[in-house]
């Protein structure tokens, strides 16, 4: 039986290792809505660079990436130092990762398409090496069932808080005199690489304490054959392909519509700059809502029909507005009665979206044990490396669809909201709303087969905790 860095805490964590937990993701936040939301916009309307070879240089990017992630998550397992498992990953990677970041956003010219693909692979590789060994720390920290959806409470809150204070600053300030300043981009991925470093630094150094303990050294020397039959074997466990798969859908919904919604809110919604700085906040107020409304929902209907229900729930709001437009029954779009209409049901549909995406990371974390029960062994960097690079691979997939929407849509580059052939824009609006209904059915369809829950989950921890008494008993590994 394998032993694990950091000692497990029994009962309640403390509330200051859980919100300084939760800081370090405010990294994949910012480079999230920098990727999601606005690259797509910046290097195809302001770069001038064809929308399809955008898209098409990220797919790329993330291919090469694929190689490299799920390695990043055995090697932050086979880490032994004695400052632990993954505090080296997380003191080392920030810096590097914060002046790539600034550079990929100060481009003067169009980089090319090797130039992007070079550029992004550096950024993912090193928010990788950020958020695996950060993320991974959630079942070494805890073993309880709830314990563990509260620390991804906080990742979420501060992940979604990172990426929509950004988004915020862009609006608000950066890019208040215009969409397609370049000056204001550069002061963009200036600002972000500075949170992206301090968040880390400082989530690293607060939980420094707790987790600053030298591992047991590895019983078998690394070699590349025995890592890849290791992940291998890890990335077959039955639960892990299911939430991969789901989550995968997930992802690629959230990835269409993160780099579709400046072309939302610009040429259908009509937003204003003024309606663009209220956006994020009200997204925000819908993370906190979120925040406070799932323990409720985790206690009373468990992880996964949790994450069922509100996949749904979350995709039915969304598209109403979208629905009652093309029926000729929303407001004049621009005008306040449509925007804060929107507002509304944007806000209700995040709660139920982010409800179902903390749903199933916390799932992940419930298929450490599982795989620990069959194997022997501990991965929480090979499950979370493996999950992280689906939710890459996803939102890059997200991306190059919309790339493909926009050019099919035939909305022309550089154009201007509301010079633009209302049937390019309708066709570019139901052509969304009927590729995110479909992914949001196979999301439920999918998540419901997740076989644990938590009676499993606590029984299979006493069978675990029983096996590390009497090391010889039967049935915990093959």
């Amino acid at each position: 039986m394998s032993v694990v860095a950091v000692p497990a805490i029994q009962g309640k964590l403390p509330r200051r290792l859980v919100f300084f937990h939760g800081l370090g993701s405010v990294a994949y936040g910012v480079k999230d809505n920098g990727f999601s939301t606005f690259l797509l916009l910046y290097c195809n309307q302001v770069l001038g660079m064809d929308a399809r070879l955008v898209s098409l240089a990220l797919m790329v990017a993330l291919v090469i990436d694929g190689v490299i992630d799920p390695l990043v998550g055995y090697l932050s397992d086979r880490t032994v130092t004695n400052w632990g498992k993954r505090l080296p990953w997380l003191y080392l990677a920030p810096v590097p990762l914060g002046i790539v970041w600034s550079v990929l956003w100060s481009q003067t010219v169009a980089p090319g398409f090797w130039g992007l693909v070079g550029l992004a692979v550096a950024v993912r590789v090193l928010v990788s090496c950020c958020e695996v060994p950060s993320v991974a720390l959630v079942p070494e920290l805890t073993r309880d069932y709830d314990e563990r959806t509260t620390l991804m409470r906080y990742r979420y809150l501060f992940g979604w808080g990172g990426g929509l204070f950004i988004a915020f600053l862009a609006y608000a300030w950066f890019l208040r005199g215009g969409m397609l300043s370049p000056s204001g981009y550069r002061n963009f991925g200036i600002c972000g690489a500075v949170m992206m470093v301090v968040a880390v630094l400082v989530s690293a150094l607060a939980q420094h304490r707790y987790v600053a303990v030298r591992p047991p050294p590895n019983k078998n020397p690394f070699r590349l054959g025995t890592a890849f039959a290791e992940l291998r074997e890890c990335f077959s466990h039955r639960a892990f392909l299911i939430l991969l798969v789901g989550g995968g859908l997930a992802y690629a919904s959230q990835g269409i519509t993160f780099s579709m919604s400046n072309y939302l809110y610009l040429f259908i919604w009509r937003f204003t700059p003024g309606d663009l700085t209220v956006y994020p906040v009200v997204l925000f107020l819908s993370v906190v809502a979120c925040f406070f409304l799932m323990p409720g929902w985790h206690s009373r209907w468990g992880k996964r029909d949790t994450a069922v229900v509100t996949a749904v729930l979350g995709m039915v709001f969304w598209v109403i507005p979208f629905l009652l437009r093309a029926a000729g029954w929303w407001p004049t779009e621009g005008t306040p009665a449509s925007t804060w209409g929107i507002f509304a049901f944007f806000f209700v549909c995040n709660i139920f979206s982010v409800a179902a995406m903390i749903s199933a990371s916390s799932m992940m974390a419930d298929v450490v044990e599982a795989s620990e029960e069959q194997t022997g062994r501990r991965a929480e960097g090979v499950f979370f490396a493996g999950n992280f690079f689906m939710q890459k691979c996803a939102t890059g997939l997200g991306i190059f669809v919309t790339g493909q929407l926009i050019a099919l849509s035939g909305l022309p580059d550089k154009a201007r909201p509301g010079a633009v052939d209302p049937a390019v824009v309708d066709r570019l609006a139901m052509t969304y709303v009927g590729v995110v209904t479909v992914l949001a059915v196979l999301i439920a369809m999918v998540l419901r087969h997740f076989p644990i829950t938590r009676a499993d989950h606590e029984a299979r921890l006493a069978a675990l905790a029983a096996a590390r008494i009497n090391p010889d008993a039967e049935g915990m590994h093959p």
